[in-house]
């Protein structure tokens, strides 16, 4: 009974201690948590980071882009206005602007005259859709979309490829260039891209 007593009485003093030692300066934090106990820390697919996650199943090797929504969320915008261009571009290239997005098609990237065609889509996701549909390129063809009237997220912004309802089928590498909000991407096919984060 007697050394509960002194415990308890220790206890009390440390209290006492503690709480003397304490200044109005003074923070109090919690205590750190032991590695074990701390939540793994969640990533998108490893193609986000490297352009690809490689699979291999008997004998068969095969890459698989970062490809879904649960990755990345499309980013809202103040609502753009439907514009059009249309330029015809061969094998020695050219560029193509519609709205304030633009597309650089490279030296050798069309092996023959190509009429494009380059839409800006009216709604509040900067969109863009180019065709002739499913045009492939001989080499990446660079988009670069703006992202001026977006609404302020502090993520790295990515150029998505999406279907018609605008879900994401996959996400491109990209470069995004914060101060002049805008962010770019090859590309080697023609269809409907646009900006996510």
């Amino acid at each position: 009974m007697s050394l509960l007593r002194r415990f308890s009485s220790f206890g009390v003093a440390l209290l006492l201690l503690v709480s003397v030692s304490c200044t109005s300066a003074d923070t109090l934090t919690e205590a750190p948590v032991a590695n074990d106990q701390q939540p793994a820390p969640s990533f998108g697919l490893i193609g986000d980071l490297t352009g690809g996650l490689t699979n291999s199943v008997d004998g068969l090797t095969s890459t698989v882009v970062g490809t879904l929504g649960s990755v990345t969320d499309l980013l809202t915008c103040s609502p753009q206005p439907y514009d059009s261009d249309t330029e015809t571009i061969g094998p020695e290239g050219g560029t193509i602007k519609v709205g304030k997005h633009s597309l650089l098609i490279p030296r050798g990237a069309l092996t023959q005259q190509v009429k494009i065609t380059a839409e800006q889509v009216r709604g509040s996701i900067n969109s863009v859709r180019f065709s002739p549909e499913g045009l492939h390129f001989q080499k990446p063809a660079v988009l670069t979309m703006s992202y001026e009237n977006c609404a302020i997220n502090l993520l790295k912004k990515k150029i998505v490829y999406t279907d018609e309802r605008l879900s994401i089928l996959q996400l491109l590498f990209s470069l995004d260039y914060p101060k002049y909000d805008y962010v770019s991407a090859p590309i080697d096919h023609f269809s409907r891209y646009a900006v996510a984060y």
